[in-house]
């Protein structure tokens, strides 16, 4: 499984941190949230619901 995020459509709310913080995570330079490099998406199990959860659709998962 592979996730994104869109920097373009991010708005840095933080959605995803809170539910799947061993994937994603807050670049404060950008203010925009990132995908922690070499996190499995599929062993963390919680890729999904932080997609569904981003307000704003900017997280793209790819089974």
């Amino acid at each position: 499984m592979k996730v994104s995020i869109d920097q373009e459509t991010c708005i840095g709310c933080g959605a995803c941190v809170a539910l799947c913080d061993t994937v994603f995570r807050l670049n404060d330079e950008l203010g925009k949230a990132e995908v922690i490099p070499g996190a499995d998406c599929g062993a963390a199990g919680c890729c999904k619901e932080a997609a569904e959860s981003c307000p704003v659709a900017s997280i793209i998962v790819e089974e």
